[in-house]
């Protein structure tokens, strides 16, 4: 039951991402394995979802789940030291 919640989650936060970038869910297959829209997307996932990195890799079309896994830490350490972000937290 909780994989199921997760799931549907999931499948709801890929539907915003999908809309906000303007994409069709082909566009997951077609893209390439570390654009940075498909990385967004999986870093959200994996920060608002209890999916694993595999199942991720997997919805995503990001390869397979170790590579997909050394991408989306990179993806997240970005993010965590960003410019914009270090403003934020008044680094």
């Amino acid at each position: 039951m909780r994989l199921e919640v997760a799931q549907a989650k999931a499948e709801r936060i890929i539907s915003e991402e999908l809309r906000q970038l303007g994409w069709q869910e082909a566009d997951l297959a077609a893209r390439r394995k570390r654009d940075p829209g498909k990385l967004a997307i999986a870093v959200r996932l994996r920060k608002q979802t209890t999916l694993s990195v595999k199942q991720i890799a997997a919805r995503l079309h990001l390869g397979t789940p170790a590579s997909a896994s050394v991408c989306l830490l990179a993806a997240m350490n970005k993010t965590h030291t960003s410019p914009l972000s270090q403003g934020r937290l008044g680094i």
